[in-house]
């Protein structure tokens, strides 16, 4: 039988996209390879913002919400910015970098994916900037060398055009899926049973 393909739109600048991409990890390890993720890139701040006075000191205080979306799902952990840094100028280069990680296998996607979330919310890194960056591929175990793949305007222009055919079916938020196959997008973090219910439908229709 194949898969059933699930795309998923998801920003790494979402605390709600990391409680959704912890589920969906669940939800591959029920489903085997029954289920294929197919990641696609969603921008929440798609345009470099110049940094001005007083912005980290709002955004330590926009951090404290995280906790409330702590408690929707205690797998994926947070913690308020603890760091000097940031706070992140746009979604972007995030993106970017994981485009060029998965380029190169998808282990090495889902390695820089989860790096991304964990580096950002729970160590207060800022995943805007290219030396931080660079850090996390290494810490991923990625090749070294690799890393320069994710200067090809190629990955730039894939993902405008995740977030551009998300727009498109009607996607208003993110962590936002689809089937493959269908046009419907379901908007938000669903419980994990509500995914499992969702894709077992579609495997038995299948």
């Amino acid at each position: 039988m194949n898969p059933v393909r699930l795309v998923v739109y998801s920003d790494f600048l979402c605390p709600w996209c990391w409680n959704a991409a912890t589920r969906l990890a669940a939800v591959q390890a029920e489903l085997g390879e029954d289920l294929a993720l197919d990641w696609r890139s969603y921008l929440l701040r798609p345009r470099l913002r110049e940094r001005t006075p007083g912005d980290l000191d709002r955004f330590r205080a926009y951090t404290q919400s995280w906790l409330r979306v702590a408690e929707d799902e205690p797998r994926a952990p947070f913690a308020t910015w603890a760091s000097d840094a940031g706070p992140p100028s746009h979604s972007l280069p995030a993106h970017v970098v994981a485009k060029a990680a998965a380029a190169l296998s998808p282990d090495a996607g889902a390695r820089m994916r989860e790096r991304l979330f964990r580096a950002y919310f729970v160590e207060s890194r800022d995943i805007s900037d290219r030396a931080t960056l660079r850090a996390l591929w290494s810490e991923a175990a990625l090749p070294h060398e690799a890393f320069a793949t994710s200067e090809d305007p190629a990955f730039a222009r894939q993902v405008l055009a995740d977030h551009e055919e998300a727009q498109a079916f009607g996607a208003t938020g993110v962590p936002a899926v689809r089937l493959a196959d269908q046009d419907f997008v379901l908007v938000g973090a669903q419980p994990e049973a509500v995914y499992l219910r969702w894709l077992r439908r579609a495997l038995a229709a299948a």
